[in-house]
């Protein structure tokens, strides 16, 4: 598993909002030699010792994971389909829950010790409005359903294996490399060139934590020793409309904000804060 004191962590998902947070992290780990999985077009961004080039890594064979991941100490899989606006339902999930499980096939075959997931607070029942990991799981959308899922065959199949296993499930996350296709960025956009930023009513709460924070909380779980599902959040409610007064506050730009422009969505659940871990 380990080679000259270090432990070899491979990552999957290495150069995109949430991974290239992962991958800072755990640079910044001592005795930690870090692995990783890139598309061709990625690679000038990948910063690792070792880099594995796939086309598309959830139509790898099992065997091609087994070779990836010989001599890994640990996986952290953060790699999925999340292009904003059609993620939720797009059949691509079922390609990411298939490819899934063959990656975890390929690492329970040659000797990881730990493998962490990447979840998200949707597979939870929303109605509850604050989520711990005892809320039950209770999906709506093709992206949590394939999430959940993911979460309920690897916890069987790694313990069968003997294989540590950690599910870090996301809630709200900003920052640094985000698509400005979301909110956050969207609004920061529109404020920067003094525009106005059309905005729901802004009345719904939620947990939002920087991505940079978030990519700590996920290397200290990897290199730790917990099992089973544990929320990546802040804990803290905030509402949508609190968030982007904030944000207008820092342009000295409040006129700008335009709230009730655009309808709330009416299946949009109105709170969805999480119960940290960290």
């Amino acid at each position: 598993m380990e080679s000259g004191g270090c432990k070899k962590v491979l990552v999957t998902g290495a150069t995109g909002f949430v991974g290239r947070q992962v991958c800072r992290a755990l640079r910044q780990e001592p005795g930690v030699d870090l692995a990783v999985v890139v598309r061709p077009g990625k690679i000038n961004q990948a910063v690792a010792a070792q880099v594995w080039v796939s086309e598309d890594l959830f139509r790898e064979p099992v065997e091609r994971w087994q070779q990836w991941c010989e001599g890994i100490d640990t996986l952290i899989h953060l790699a999925w389909y999340a292009e904003p606006g059609l993620y939720l339902q797009s059949p691509r999930n079922l390609d990411c829950l298939q490819g899934s499980l063959a990656m975890a096939q390929g690492a329970v075959a040659a000797g990881v010790r730990r493998l962490v997931g990447i979840g998200t607070c949707f597979e939870y029942d929303l109605s509850g409005g604050v989520l711990s990991v005892h809320t039950p799981l209770n999906p709506v959308t093709l992206y949590a359903a394939a999430k959940a899922s993911t979460y309920l065959t690897l916890s069987q199949y790694c313990a069968q294996a003997g294989v540590e296993f950690a599910w870090c499930r996301l809630f709200y996350l900003y920052g640094e490399g985000e698509d400005p296709r979301r909110f956050v960025p969207y609004l920061r956009s529109q404020l920067a060139a003094g525009e106005p930023a059309l905005l729901t009513s802004g009345r719904q709460i939620r947990d939002y934590l920087d991505v940079a924070v978030a990519g700590d909380y996920i290397v200290k779980a990897a290199l730790g020793s917990v099992q089973g599902a544990l929320n990546i959040c802040s804990g803290i409610p905030i509402t949508v409309r609190q968030l982007a007064e904030q944000i207008a506050q820092e342009y000295g730009r409040l006129d700008l904000l335009r709230f009730g422009a655009r309808p709330d969505n009416l299946v949009d659940p109105p709170c969805v804060v999480g119960l940290p871990f960290f």
